[in-house]
């Protein structure tokens, strides 16, 4: 594959389409499995509250991956996406309840960095419940 969105038609500051991902406790079971990573503060509401968490809390790594959507999305290729990388700076609570958490992100193409290779960075912002989730959240893509 690669990338529908031309370099040479993107500006500094373009904002890429906003999304919004549910997360409830069935997606981190789910989650869980594929990643084999069975830690219980993802499931277990009693075990996440006795060591001091408000309630279950998503994986890191998912946070991270729904986030990226936005971007791979948007350029029409996963493969495009060339460095990624975030810090992760509060949880995404996940109540078991019919509405769970919703993560939502936003981007801008932040530089142009390279005309030759055609790659630009991509600052991403990803919220849950009013919560900045992930802090320097940045992507490295190449452009067609």
């Amino acid at each position: 594959m690669t990338a529908k969105i031309s370099y040479d038609d993107v500006e500094v500051g373009t904002e890429l389409p906003a999304q919004s991902f549910p997360v409830s406790r069935a997606t981190l079971v789910r989650y869980a499995g594929a990643s084999g990573d069975f830690n219980p503060i993802h499931w277990n509401e009693k075990f996440a509250k006795e060591v001091g968490l408000p309630d279950v809390i998503a994986h890191g790594m998912f946070t991270m991956a729904e986030a990226i959507r936005v971007v791979t999305d948007w350029t029409g290729d996963p493969g495009a996406v060339a460095e990624y990388g975030v810090r992760f700076t509060k949880p995404v609570i996940v109540p078991n309840d019919e509405t769970g958490a919703l993560i939502e992100v936003s981007a801008k193409v932040a530089a142009k960095l390279d005309g030759e290779a055609r790659t630009v960075r991509v600052d991403l912002t990803a919220t849950s419940a009013g919560q900045k989730v992930l802090g320097m959240s940045r992507a490295v893509v190449r452009l067609a």
